[in-house]
């Protein structure tokens, strides 16, 4: 077993888990305004950080931070409010399983890919992106 296989999700926490990412998904185009969504996030992005150091997993937090950094590149509604963003910001979720060669793992987390992407969906159609 790996430090990775420990923070899994177990399946008694997937459907509780696909609603809370739906919401981050919902959240994280407004990432870009200084908000209360953009504090939560990026206390989130700290913990995460932080718990992936202390695991002696600095490569994973490194490129973790910086990819954290991201949204404060560019204006309110640029990058973040596009389709591609709504596709390519989530998946870290498919990618990092695979790259630490666990594609069945992968699979697990194909339902929290789609939960992300259907919060962040929500959010761009209710502001209008796909009128």
């Amino acid at each position: 077993m790996t430090a990775f296989d420990s923070a899994l999700p177990t399946k008694k926490h997937l459907p509780n888990g696909r609603v809370h990412i739906c919401l981050l998904g919902a959240l994280f185009p407004d990432v870009d305004t200084n908000s209360k969504g953009q504090n939560f996030y990026y206390a989130v992005f700290t913990l995460v950080d932080v718990v992936l150091i202390i695991r002696g997993l600095y490569i994973w937090a490194a490129w973790f931070g910086l990819f954290s950094m991201l949204p404060a590149i560019g204006s309110h509604r640029g990058w973040t409010h596009t389709w591609w963003a709504m596709l390519l910001v989530p998946l870290p979720i498919l990618a990092i399983p695979i790259f630490m060669q666990l594609p069945d793992v992968a699979k697990d987390f194909i339902p929290f890919y789609g939960a992300f992407v259907a919060g962040y969906f929500s959010h761009l159609m209710l502001d209008g992106e796909f009128v």
